[in-house]
């Protein structure tokens, strides 16, 4: 087993490699860029390492200071998380050629399924259902624009590398299809350098759907089930859930069954999730593998009782998986919401500042991963994710209802984050009754909008919280005159 290893992200992720970690006795060391000094995964770490300034690219993604921090703190093995360099290849490989172990899959396996193009063929011929689309070499415009035709409007534009929903664009009609093309291939090579595309028929109405895989070196692979992701924004998840409410039970076998041909025609190794696009008729058709552990991958955690960092770790080691398919169960049912620092009433605008007031919510059945505290500075350098929160029940009725308790307990001041509109949607008569697909933002809570002041509770909470931290009145603890007790009744009424 693997006697330190680094964690090559930042955030949330970072913090939940690093706990897992230390639950098995295995050191850690974070990186960090300037803005990220004092970070809470820094802390969470047994040592960490500057590696560049603010910026991204000359940080958390410059392979070089990744690999030389490595090699500084000792490490034998890497986690990169998820985002940054996760899904790339050539970290994989300057990881293995450094000779420390790379906990995912291997580059190869990367390189194959990072493209879209490719991998829809692979899938194709394993048998795997692929949206009826075009993926052939000729890129012409007059190829793609007959391809589309004979797909039949509306289809979707999708840059062949990358992810993120970044390039994608919805065409619904022929005269719109060559000014949708060249947006889509520009933004393809300036995010990903590649401006290829795949035409897939747009299904509508559709929902998301994915399956955990897990697989070791020895020829061992397993499903552990699935989960639906179809509440996005930008074609990027917000809410997901295990088990699908739209499944029936051999539907779900199908799907399962699907995921596991899907990664062994890959020749896959350690943890990733095969997803499904599925049609309102019930037919599901294979999308994309992500080649890494997901934001969403808590809620099977819930049901099934086991630890995917953990897995991924002893996989990575060259340990073969600790049970046989059939040995592993899944147990009632988990819903996760994405707190992020964006202002959804303006487009999603992301909200940097300093986090005033933090309170996570408790209670049976409730689960909070956090990359911030309180005092944390959040920036413009990053994703915008906080925090991810995940409630487990017994069946959905009680998961739905711990969740929605628990996003009215949570409180954070200082930044605008997009809770309410997480509140709106479990709130929501559509959601409660499992109507999910992939526009519910758009059809339920196009007109939703915050309220414009904070809840009681927030007021309350921020009040006990400036309090309780300069002590009480005429404590060795008080610091500073407490203006909420100095102006007398100014801090309570208003007056």
């Amino acid at each position: 087993m693997f006697g330190k290893i680094l964690i090559a992200n930042r955030g949330e992720i970072a913090v939940r490699v690093a706990r897992t970690c230390r639950v098995m006795g295995i050191r850690t060391a974070a990186v960090y860029s300037e803005a990220d000094r004092g970070a809470l995964h820094t802390r969470e770490a047994d040592e960490a390492v500057l590696v560049g300034p603010a910026e991204a690219a000359r940080s958390y993604l410059d392979i070089d200071a990744l690999i030389a921090a490595a090699k500084r703190t000792g490490a034998g093995a890497v986690h990169p998380g998820y985002g940054f360099l996760s899904q790339n290849a050539d970290f994989a490989e300057a990881v293995a050629r450094a000779g420390l172990a790379f906990i995912g899959p291997p580059a190869a396996v990367h390189r194959m399924l990072g493209d879209k193009q490719g991998a829809r063929r692979l899938m194709a011929a394993a048998g795997v259902p692929v949206v009826p689309g075009y993926d052939g070499d000729d890129q012409s415009d007059a190829t793609l624009l007959a391809a589309a035709r004979s797909i039949g409007f509306p289809v979707i534009l999708k840059p062949s590398r990358g992810g993120g929903g970044k390039g994608m664009h919805v065409v619904r009609a022929a005269d719109d299809f060559a000014s949708a093309l060249a947006g889509s291939r520009r933004e393809a090579r300036a995010a990903f350098g590649d401006d290829r595309m795949v035409l897939e028929r747009y299904v509508e109405r559709s929902r998301h759907v994915e399956v955990q895989v897990l697989a070791d070196k020895h020829g061992g692979l397993v499903h552990l089930f699935e989960r639906e992701c179809s509440i996005q924004r930008r074609h990027q998840k917000v809410v997901e859930e295990t088990p699908s409410p739209a499944l029936t039970p051999e539907r779900r076998a199908a799907l399962w069954a699907a995921g596991v041909a899907a990664a062994r025609a890959a020749g896959y190794v350690n943890a990733g999730t095969v997803e499904f696009l599925l049609a309102p008729d019930g037919a599901f058709y294979f999308l994309e593998v992500n080649t890494r552990l997901q934001v969403e991958h808590p809620v099977t955690e819930a049901v099934t009782g086991l630890d995917l960092v953990r897995l991924q770790i002893l996989v990575a080691a060259g340990e073969p998986l600790p049970f046989r398919p059939d040995e592993v169960r899944g147990q009632g049912h988990a819903l996760e919401c994405r707190l992020y620092a964006e202002d959804p009433d303006h487009d999603d605008r992301p909200s940097p500042g300093r986090i005033l007031h933090y309170a996570p919510p408790e209670g049976p059945g409730v689960r909070f991963d956090s990359g911030v505290a309180l005092g944390s500075e959040v920036t413009v350098h990053y994703d915008p994710l906080l925090a991810k929160l995940v409630t487990w029940g017994r069946d959905r009725t009680e998961a739905l209802q711990r969740m929605r308790a628990a996003l009215r307990r949570t409180v954070v001041l200082g930044v605008t984050t997009n809770l309410a509109r997480l509140q709106a949607i479990a709130d929501h008569p559509a959601f409660q009754a499992g109507e999910l697909h992939t526009g519910f933002i758009e059809e339920h809570l196009a007109g939703h909008r915050a309220p414009s002041e904070p809840p009681p509770e927030a007021v309350a909470a921020a009040l006990a919280a400036v309090r309780l931290s300069r002590g009480a009145p005429g404590s060795p603890e008080a610091t500073a005159p407490d203006p909420w007790e100095t102006l007398g009744g100014w801090g309570r009424d208003g007056s």
